[in-house]
């Protein structure tokens, strides 16, 4: 049976249905009200407030005595001199006592493996896991010396799924930039079958690493992009730690380099180069390379090739120096690598002295993994014994870092850059090996480390 409604009661049902959809309305605004109130508190409480004993200016080469930086998220959103009073659920971080700089930049690293007696042995031995396991604690050990940012210029391709994983947040560690596997020549220095026997050498070609031509040194670069890689290693000559022969001869030719650098460019890759000869870097140079790796045996006609290229230099003193203590010790390294290591390893710093003076342009790199992960800031004690002042060292590891990288979003502490700042005891200017005091680390507005 259908009920009808008379008139009166008719106006009565419906209008309770219209009181019923204005305070459905008013209620769906008062909720949105709240949700964006509780969305803006949250986001208040992210600012954080970093008070700066003094701040190294990165541009102008000076420190600034009490400043503030204000993050917000993974970004600097304020920096100001005095100490900015904090509201209400700011974090407020005192560094009064530190000085503060941008997160450091290391333009040279291996973080799958590093130095020890067994080095070599573990070719045959180490799985993948393996390498990934270890590559996981360098990382980490990396980060926590104060460098947010790494270049890792060759390894097995784990380091591309390490870098993944780290910005997963799976894992703790810098910002990689991976070449994945390093492209050389066969027999060159990078070829991964040097040293093996004979029945188990094999024909590696592009997809490992290793070419012969310029038509299969550009299907190496594709092979990179393919894989996931932010950037091209070449090894230009040959290398210290590979079970050749020479350190320093030529293992490119100029079309098989130029043939790199041309499908690099079309990919979006820069290009470093692995070069201890002269020879080698001038091939390198000449091609269009971005940066020139170690670079031992440099004379002016390199250098004045590299300045009007605008090619970066990238000295990795630290490791000569580790390689060359390390070849004294009986049984270290094999044969064939010993001698290279005691003739080339030690030169580095004097080449480094030598471009600073004729004034190449220079970023910071120390090939970490040919000595323990962690020391990476001996290289300003040796940058700056071979006389570069102490905040040109700096420099060296952040803003010029930054811009050989090609990322400006870090590398200087300023507005609207990410938040990668670390902060070290003492002064540099007066002590340089306050670099090895890091005291407080963030990264990506994340602190990792506040001690």
């Amino acid at each position: 049976m259908v009920k009808h409604f008379n008139a009166e009661q008719s106006k009565w049902f419906f209008s309770c249905i219209l009181i019923a959809q204005i305070i459905n309305h008013t209620m769906r605004k008062l909720l949105f009200f709240i949700l964006c109130l509780a969305t803006f508190t949250t986001t208040i409480a992210q600012r954080t407030i970093l008070h700066c004993g003094q701040l190294v200016d990165v541009k102008n080469l000076q420190l600034l005595k009490e400043m503030t930086i204000v993050t917000e998220g993974n970004k600097i959103i304020e920096l100001v001199k005095g100490y900015k009073n904090a509201a209400t659920g700011d974090k407020v971080i005192d560094l009064k006592s530190k000085t503060v700089m941008p997160g450091l930049i290391d333009m040279h690293v291996h973080l799958e493996s590093e130095t020890n007696p067994g080095r070599y042995m573990e070719t045959f031995t180490f799985n993948p896991a393996d390498y990934a396991y270890q590559s996981v604690v360098f990382a980490e050990r990396t980060l926590m010396t104060g460098f947010t940012a790494v270049r890792d210029l060759g390894g097995s391709g784990v380091n591309i799924s390490l870098r993944n994983a780290i910005n997963k947040g799976l894992i703790k560690g810098p910002r990689v930039y991976t070449a994945g596997k390093s492209i050389a020549t066969t027999g060159g220095h990078a070829d991964p079958t040097n040293g093996y026997r004979r029945d188990l050498m094999g024909d590696p070609g592009p997809d490992a690493g290793v070419v012969n031509g310029a038509d299969e040194a550009a299907k190496a670069v594709r092979q990179r992009y393919k894989e996931g890689s932010d950037v091209i290693k070449i090894t230009a000559s040959g290398g210290v730690l590979s079970v050749a022969k020479s350190g320093e001869n030529p293992q490119f030719t100029e079309a098989e380099i130029k043939a790199i650098v041309e499908t690099a460019k079309d990919y979006g890759f820069k290009v470093a180069a692995h070069c201890h000869g002269k020879e080698a870097m001038k091939r390198a140079v000449v091609a269009g390379v971005n940066s020139i790796e170690h670079g031992t045996y440099m004379d002016e006609e390199v250098m004045g090739l590299m300045k009007k290229m605008g090619t970066y230099y990238v000295p990795t003193i630290t490791a000569g120096k580790a390689v060359g203590d390390s070849a004294k010790k009986p049984g270290y390294y094999p044969e064939l690598v010993t001698p290279k290591a005691i003739a080339i390893g030690p030169k580095i710093q004097n080449t480094f002295s030598n471009a600073y003076k004729a004034g190449v342009k220079i970023a910071f790199g120390t090939d970490a993994g040919v000595y323990a992960h962690g020391k990476n800031w001996l290289e300003f004690v040796y940058m700056n014994e071979a006389g570069m002042p102490a905040l040109e060292t700096i420099r060296s590891a952040t803003l010029y870092a930054a811009d050989l990288l090609g990322d400006d979003r870090i590398g200087v502490i300023e507005k609207d850059k990410l938040a990668d700042i670390i902060a070290v005891d003492g002064d540099p200017v007066k002590d340089i090996s306050s670099m090895g005091k890091v005291k407080f680390v963030m990264k990506n507005g994340v602190v990792y480390k506040h001690e």
